[in-house]
């Protein structure tokens, strides 16, 4: 049993009514080919051994005490508190299945979502944090010579580490021993490592907007082929304390926890990683600290390179003291800003040196910091199915998929590319062949990722073994060639930044409002439904790019000649409406809804239209939904045969969302 506080709830209702009225155990992602692959891995995970995932015991006890539940389905007090936490948990592990099957940044969006509402509160509150990147990546990495995205990347960075974790025996001793929690139960510690791994991989990047404006201005004149060094123009960043400046609580709080006294996030984390890393690679805390210090301000001193991760990090402290308060802050929230500090250059370059045949130091043990053992590896291997933005990485071959396999504690990975481009493939294999014959005299050539993979000298496995010890976690990696398969990715002419899809969610839920709303008032009302029902009105809005598409239409924020489009006819409504009724029906199919209207008529103390409602929440079965495995045209013939009052519910919001774009992004929509 995986969603007990479910299960609980299907015993209390046999109880009350006799008989078995559900709500039903949703099941797992079943993979006939293997349950080790990178899908089944991650998603067996959340399902099985996150159990009891922020279970609230007091609540639990004063439910009883007074009968009355705690917890929200579509508004506040209709089912018990725990099953609601059962029930977002299940949202995160839909959210990350679509998120694995498609790799596109909307769904990226949904884990985002997930992960803030679950662990720091609310999204509302961290969007612009998570939203910042990928506007940035989206609108200026065009102008770089090299780079790609890193807003879906850092969920596949997730992904990755959930799986590990669940597949690698070895790693989970080594999180358990690192924090004592040897005794624990098994799902109280996936939990910890849940959270805290959740803090370290999804905003390990989120930095990046400091890096960008530096690169851009490299950028400029490596246009004409010059190498960046002595003589380059470069931005550095002064009054660095602006942002990692601790205030007066967090001082007290860091100095009770340490021992010792910090004025910034910068003394704070080179103190966490000296204590963690010193010994073994033999360097001080003051010489940590002032390579630190030196980073934002010399990047000249660091190969006119930029680190983001210095910036990921005291940008993602400001977050949590903000929203957990800085005297909240545990010592693994501290671990999960000193993961993110190493995991780009500091590490590699400042402790380890693995690049240099005299300096090298030993790859990293995951004892000594096994979130930081985990991003590094992670990130590595995170290299498939990125958007290429720069202007060099859009002409160079990346690997477009992988299959994963994490049997026997190993990671075994084909990383596929593109069939298209096997002509620059077969002109690669020659050269190498060639500087082979001629005594491998010189560099040997390369074609990018592909060459790291296929030369001997396994460059890809190479590297990351001389940054983490994979001695428990071998690695097996080879390239393989395929057909490129977009389907997945649901890509649609229409485009814009569309970034706010929170925004046009909060406006069509609370469309029927008057006028005279605040945004802070649409917002509240929101948010007073559960994590379910707000990632439902998302999924709304991020599904209009396909409805668009099926009436020929698209959105944009470009001037364009064609025929603007400022309502729906009748006629598009009939098509919109039944694709609308197909995502609802699947949604609560994910879900574990079932159809029926016991709900309607099964006898109750007090009947009254917010206790049916209550009651459709607690057995999780509604009239319009479907059982089974309909068929899309099955499902449009249930669409036809409903009333027209619910047909209407399935179109009218998007003649409200016309006007929402326009709003929120200035978008139009037109007809082709």
């Amino acid at each position: 049993m995986s969603y007990t506080a479910i299960e609980n709830m299907r015993k209390q209702n046999m109880e009350r009514f006799g008989c078995d009225l559900g709500p039903q155990q949703p099941p797992l992602y079943h993979n006939p080919a293997g349950q080790n692959d990178l899908k089944s891995a991650a998603l067996r995970f959340l399902h099985e051994r996150c159990e009891g995932l922020l279970f609230d015991p007091e609540i639990e006890a004063k439910e009883r005490q007074t009968g009355t539940y705690l917890g929200k389905g579509l508004s506040a007090d209709q089912i018990p508190y725990n099953m609601e936490m059962d029930i977002n948990r299940l949202c995160l592990e839909k959210a990350l299945e679509a998120f694995i099957d498609s790799g596109v940044a909307e769904d990226a969006y949904t884990v985002y979502y997930c992960y803030l509402d679950m662990f720091l509160g609310r999204y509302g509150n961290s969007k612009r944090m998570v939203e910042l990147l990928s506007e940035y990546e989206a609108n200026g990495s065009s102008l770089l010579m090299k780079h790609r995205d890193h807003y879906s990347h850092s969920v596949y960075v997730f992904a990755l580490g959930l799986a590990i974790y669940e597949t690698n025996a070895a790693y989970r001793h080594s999180f358990q021993c690192f924090y004592h929690l040897e005794g624990k139960n098994e799902n109280e510690t996936a939990n910890l490592f849940l959270e805290y791994w959740g803090l370290t991989s999804l905003f390990h990047d989120i930095g990046y907007p400091f890096e960008l404006p530096f690169e851009q201005v490299l950028s400029y004149f490596e246009v004409d082929h010059q190498e960046r060094g002595k003589g380059s123009l470069y931005l550095a960043y002064h009054d660095v304390e602006a942002l990692t400046g601790l205030d007066d609580v967090a001082k007290v709080h860091f100095e009770t926890l340490y021992g010792k006294h910090f004025e910034t996030t910068s003394e704070l984390l080179a103190h966490d990683i000296a204590q963690k890393l010193g010994s073994t690679y033999d360097f001080s805390e003051q010489y940590l600290l002032d390579v630190l210090n030196r980073k934002p301000t010399e990047p000249n001193r660091f190969g006119y390179f930029m680190d983001h991760a210095f910036f990921s990090a005291s940008r993602l402290y400001r977050e949590l003291a903000e929203e957990l308060g800085a005297d909240n802050l545990n010592p693994m929230h501290i671990d999960a800003l000193s993961a993110i500090m190493l995991h780009n250059s500091l590490y590699k370059f400042s402790i380890a040196f693995y690049k240099d045949r005299e300096k090298r130091k030993a790859p990293l043990k995951a004892e000594l910091h096994p979130l930081a053992w985990l991003l590094m590896l992670c990130d590595e291997l995170q290299c498939w199915d990125r958007t290429a933005y720069g202007r060099n990485s859009r002409t160079e071959l990346h690997p477009m998929a992988v299959d994963f396999d994490f049997s026997d504690s190993a990671i075994r990975a084909i990383y596929y590319y593109d069939r298209e481009e096997q002509e620059k493939i077969d002109a690669f294999k020659l050269k190498y062949t060639a500087w082979e014959a001629g005594g491998e005299q010189g560099k040997p050539p390369r074609l990018k990722a592909y060459s790291d993979m296929a030369e001997k000298e396994q460059r890809f496995t190479a590297d990351i073994e001389k940054i983490v010890d994979t001695g428990f976690c071998p690695l097996y990696i080879r390239p393989d060639v395929r057909k490129v398969d977009r389907r997945s990715k649901h890509t649609y002419l229409s485009g814009s930044n569309f970034l706010h899809l929170y925004d046009f969610a909060v406006a069509l839920h609370g469309r029927r409002l008057p006028p005279e709303t605040t945004a802070q008032e649409l917002e509240a009302k929101f948010n007073s439904q559960s994590l379910e029902y707000q990632l439902s009105g998302i999924n709304r809005a991020k599904s209009f790019s396909r409805y668009l598409n099926a009436l020929g239409c698209f959105y944009t924020d470009r001037p364009v000649d064609y025929e603007m489009v400022t309502a729906f006819t009748s006629e598009q409504a009939l098509q919109i409406a039944p694709l609308e009724h197909e995502r609802w029906v699947r949604e609560h199919q994910a879900m574990g809804w079932r159809s029926g209207s016991d709900y309607e008529t099964l006898p109750l103390a007090r009947d009254d239209k917010q206790a049916r409602q209550a009651l459709r929440e607690q057995l999780r079965c509604h009239k319009l939904a479907m059982d089974g495995e309909p068929t899309d045209d099955e499902i449009r013939a249930h669409f036809f045969s409903l009333p027209e009052e619910d047909q209407d519910k399935d179109w009218k919001p998007f003649n409200s969302m016309l006007k929402l774009l326009k709003k929120f992004d200035g978008l139009r929509i037109y007809r082709l």
